[in-house]
């Protein structure tokens, strides 16, 4: 076995290109001193910062206007970080008029990345629910429209590629999660010009290394990673368990920074979406995207030692 050599950001690009160079990844990774690392949309090469906001469960707090102000000082702290994208769906409950309401509150920040999706079994009925979450948001239009858990994904996603070529929308993509339906995602993959995909990964939930994560380079897709805690399961597992000391080496000083940048270590991620109700937990998490990245040897270190614990 190969030992185990302190990251720095040079040795981590290196590495990264190495390794992209070998299973034929596009590598493009920018950042400034202290901000969050950055990675282009292969479809356009905008850049976009490598943590963004999911609001799945942590923004559902309806009209409790205490609540609904905690979610407005989540989104704040998050791009006082530099964060950009937030994403949400019309399936998160109150999520989306939670987020107009904190967006509203901080003057629509101009450097907002907004990320929908459609979720209906009714053709039909895509339109107007896009239309409701845009009235909830109160943008202009949204960065990117998705087609959520491939529900009713064919016409959805022909509504989507009008929208885009009408100037509706900026981005079309589809998710799934919890590594449910990868061979019909794979498959859409293959054959539709799509900007986005999204799906689970993690330090325990690797299948989609072998094909999603390789075919997203090949095909130039910009991958969004939902669930890399798991929806706190592995982050509540972890808590009572110590940081390894060789994680200070890559700047991390809890498990999800750690477990973070085993994510956006891999070239083909684009952003990962962690969800929080806390402006502490937001930071943390957006701290993980600056600094040291771990070599490929290091991401099988913080893989196998999540696993053992």
């Amino acid at each position: 076995m190969k030992s185990w050599m302190p990251t720095t950001r040079r040795t981590f690009l290196r590495a990264s290109l190495a390794a992209a160079a070998a299973a034929h990844l596009p590598v493009a990774l920018h950042a400034q001193q202290g901000s969050p690392i950055r990675r282009v949309i292969p479809s356009t090469r905008e850049e976009i910062p490598i943590v963004g906001l999911g609001t799945w469960i942590t923004f559902n707090v309806g009209d409790d206007r205490v609540l609904r102000d905690e979610s407005a000082a989540v989104i704040a702290a998050f791009f006082e970080a530099g964060g950009r994208l937030i994403d949400s769906s019309p399936m998160y409950g109150s999520s989306q008029p939670v987020v107009g309401y904190g967006l509203q509150k901080l003057g629509r920040p101009s450097t907002l990345f907004s990320a929908e999706k459609v979720w209906t079994s009714s053709s039909a009925a895509g339109p107007p629910q896009i239309e409701q979450s845009r009235r909830f948001w109160g943008v202009p239009k949204f960065d990117l429209l998705q087609v959520h858990n491939l529900l009713t994904w064919k016409p959805h996603l022909q509504m989507l590629f009008q929208m885009k070529a009408s100037g509706a929308v900026r981005y079309v993509g589809i998710t799934t999660s919890e590594g449910r339906r990868h061979d019909l995602l794979e498959q859409i993959m293959r054959s539709e010009p799509i900007d986005f995909v999204q799906f689970s990964y993690n330090v325990v939930d690797r299948e989609a290394e072998a094909r999603l994560l390789p075919l997203a380079s090949e095909r130039g897709i910009a991958v969004i990673v939902n669930r890399p805690f798991r929806q706190g399961a592995l982050t509540d597992r972890l808590k009572r368990e110590k940081v390894p000391e060789w994680a200070a080496e890559l700047g991390a000083s809890s498990w999800a920074q750690l477990m973070l940048k085993f994510i956006l270590s891999h070239p083909a991620v684009t952003v990962a979406i962690p969800a929080t109700t806390r402006v502490d937990h937001v930071r943390e998490n957006l701290s993980a995207a600056a600094g040291p990245m771990p070599d490929p040897v290091m991401r099988e270190r913080i893989s196998a030692h999540a696993k053992a614990l």
